[in-house]
């Protein structure tokens, strides 16, 4: 097969999930990454990161409506025959769900559970399956001899390397990691997020990290694609969405984090009131317009599309051009829905 652009790993174009109920969980979203690329997707819950994530590998519910094209190194995975997907599926693209306990098998050893797809994919013995889960456990940091532990015998941070080495088991070229330093101390999802960092930079992996933090994935990642409702309405170089977001709702999660050192944020941190909404029944117009601080009265009834806002920096905004205007504080916000 041709591909459509050798330099793209992962293209996903005008991608369309609706679940069996109904409800619009991503709306033509636009997204590639390159290898050696770390691509970050931000977005409260209920903005479909997660749907986004598993919709890459097809592993979708039953009746869950998908179009538009997910081209992996140039294949699309939507029109691939089931046989091709589980092929795929640990070698070419592998994920690295959030809440590591939860997605390890309590009563089977850590290092059965890594060989598993080893033994599947690449067809190895079963000693040739040992030596190389051992020397991925180390290369996470990870002594070769824990492979004999159960997964209740580790600490959050040794699990969440667990899974990383079973991500990596069958060398693939792209690593989704969905909320990967969930519930992780602030020591330990340094670790992680170093680890990856590195893991990405030696083996020249390509990375969709998926986080509601936008302050930990401008630390870690090369661009940041911001969603809501859906969509995606914000994408640009990481430090310049953190630092000079140019949609509303990229600005109030930049803002949502006190930083160090600034005594502005941790006085009178910024908030959003409300939620998003329910993907099966959409405002009409923007669909952040109920929420929005500075919102016009045009937004309530024209939807708006991604549009130049700097440099390699889009947003879908009536104010993407310009300097947004000021927002409220939280407790101002609070205040003016009382």
């Amino acid at each position: 097969m041709t591909k459509a652009n050798d330099a793209r790993l992962l293209d996903v174009r005008n991608l369309e999930v609706t679940y069996a109920n109904g409800a619009a969980a991503v709306r033509g979203v636009n997204l590639s990454v390159d290898a050696g690329q770390k691509l970050g997707v931000a977005g409260e819950s209920g903005c479909g990161k997660s749907t986004l994530a598993l919709a890459l590998l097809r592993l979708l519910p039953a009746g869950t409506k998908v179009t538009g094209e997910i081209l992996l190194d140039g294949e699309d995975v939507l029109t691939m025959k089931w046989g091709r997907v589980r092929a795929v599926r640990w070698a070419g693209a592998s994920i690295v769900f959030q809440g590591a306990m939860h997605s390890l098998n309590a009563v089977h050893r850590i290092g059965d559970q890594i060989a598993e797809p080893i033994l599947l994919h690449k067809k190895a013995t079963p000693a040739g399956a040992k030596r190389k889960v051992g020397e991925l456990l180390e290369h996470v940091g990870l002594p070769a001899a824990r492979a004999d532990a159960y997964p209740h015998e580790l600490s959050g941070g040794q699990r969440q390397r667990v899974m990383i080495a079973m991500a990596l088991a069958c060398d693939p070229r792209l690593i989704v990691a969905d909320e990967p330093t969930t519930a992780l101390d602030v020591m330990i999802q340094a670790q992680i997020l170093r680890l990856i960092e590195q893991l990405v930079a030696e083996q020249d992996l390509g990375l969709m990290m998926i986080s509601h933090d936008l302050a930990v994935l401008s630390d870690t990642c090369d661009r940041l694609a911001v969603m809501y409702a859906g969509r995606v309405v914000e994408e640009g170089p990481a430090a310049e969405v953190y630092e000079n977001a140019r949609h509303p709702y990229g600005k109030a999660l930049s803002a949502a984090f006190p930083r160090i050192g600034d005594t502005a944020s941790r006085f009178a941190p910024r908030g959003l009131p409300g939620d998003p909404p329910d993907p099966s029944a959409l405002p009409a117009g923007c669909t952040f317009h109920p929420r929005c601080p500075v919102a016009l009265d045009s937004c309530a009834t024209e939807d708006q599309v991604l549009r130049d806002a700097g440099p390699h920096h889009r947003a879908a905004c009536v104010h993407a051009g310009s300097q947004l205007p000021a927002q409220p504080t939280a407790a101002s916000a609070a205040e003016s829905t009382s």
